[in-house]
């Protein structure tokens, strides 16, 4: 895979060609198209992603009780699906039983297991948190990597565009930080087992 280039057009948002994938850099609340899927972190209840408000339930308590007391945990790396408008990908990365609650391995699993997704899906646009960023204290630079090295892992074919969905003051140094990833190969290619502290 040749150097990713960084192109910045005056009044739009930082690009960097990422093998055959364009990755625009973006905050959430400018988004620079429209996605058919989302990712989002997430942790091995669901617990993450679930609604902030409290409901009453629809089945009777004794269910719901039950239902609690059944739960399984979902593996970490994996990917649960919503079919909503556009698709959601619940990337499970954490375990909030463990301190820290995140490990790259399962970080690296759930970006594949994301890519794979897109492709089976034929999804030609998907927008990205910078894993293990988002509800975890995962470097940022080291999410980039492991972004990149999924990519290159994957070599997606039906996948086009991704937004790289990142907070606005991040915005010029993600653009950056993914631009010297690509030209360096100091970082190791594969997630660490732990994390470092």
């Amino acid at each position: 895979m040749g150097p990713s280039t960084l192109r910045l057009i005056q009044g739009s948002h930082p690009e960097v060609k990422l093998g055959p994938l364009k990755v625009v850099v973006a905050s959430r609340e400018l988004p620079p198209f429209a996605v058919q899927a989302v990712v989002e972190e997430e942790d091995t209840y669901l617990v993450l992603s679930a609604a902030p408000q409290v409901r009453p339930p629809r089945q009777p308590l004794i269910q719901v009780l039950t239902e609690v007391h059944e739960a399984e945990p979902i593996v970490p790396g994996s990917v649960v699906v919503r079919h909503r408008q556009p698709l959601a990908l619940l990337a499970v990365v954490h375990d909030l039983a463990r301190d820290p609650t995140w490990k790259e391995t399962w970080i690296a699993e759930a970006l594949d297991g994301v890519l794979r997704e897109a492709e089976q899906r034929r999804l030609r646009s998907l927008a990205v948190p910078v894993l293990g960023t988002v509800h975890g204290r995962l470097p940022l630079s080291r999410g980039l990597e492991l972004i990149r090295h999924a990519v290159r892992r994957s070599a997606p074919e039906c996948l086009e565009r991704l937004w790289l969905v990142v907070p606005e003051h991040t915005l010029g140094s993600v653009a950056s930080g993914l631009r010297l990833a690509e030209a360096s190969e100091d970082l190791p290619a594969e997630p660490l087992e732990h994390p470092p502290r």
